[in-house]
């Protein structure tokens, strides 16, 4: 489940040092931090439940995506979210594994994304179409090959 440093806070307030007893809690493995103020008391729960709550707005797309509906051959071990109006690329790395985020046009950041439930946890992922049309938006465009006798007259 997971839980915020201010729900934390609320819940220990009979102790005098709550952030010591959350340091306590982190070290004896009952909490697993995610980013800053927000962790995971589950350690087995799968890291693509948790990616939209370490940086959002985000859904799962890209190569992740892409493998999760078996549209790509290569094994995929990093879980790959789009967002939008970052202007970077952020990677975050916790107990779960390692988690990038890449921007997409703003006007289409909405559209073809899914809500899966598993269990207690709801996320967000792209349709297999978002996923490749995410994917293609940040690979670079192919050039053009000639073929014929203007690419035997551009090669004088």
């Amino acid at each position: 489940m997971i839980i915020t440093a201010q729900q934390l806070k609320e819940q220990y307030s009979k102790y005098v040092d709550i952030n010591g007893k959350i340091a306590r809690d982190v070290k004896k493995e009952k909490l697993f931090p995610l980013v800053k103020g927000i962790y995971e008391t589950n350690p087995n729960t799968n890291g693509s439940r948790l990616a939209q709550f370490i940086y959002g707005p985000s859904y799962l797309s890209f190569d992740y995506a892409l493998a999760e509906y078996g549209l790509i051959p290569e094994a995929v071990y990093v879980f790959t979210c789009a967002t939008f109006n970052k202007k970077k690329i952020k990677t975050y790395t916790n107990k779960f594994g390692t988690f990038i985020y890449r921007d997409v046009p703003n006007n289409v950041f909405s559209y073809g994304v899914m809500v899966n439930v598993d269990g207690n946890y709801a996320y967000h992922i792209a349709t297999p179409e978002k996923a490749l049309c995410d994917k293609l938006y940040t690979i670079s465009p192919v050039k053009m090959l000639m073929y014929g006798k203007e690419a035997s007259n551009r090669k004088q």
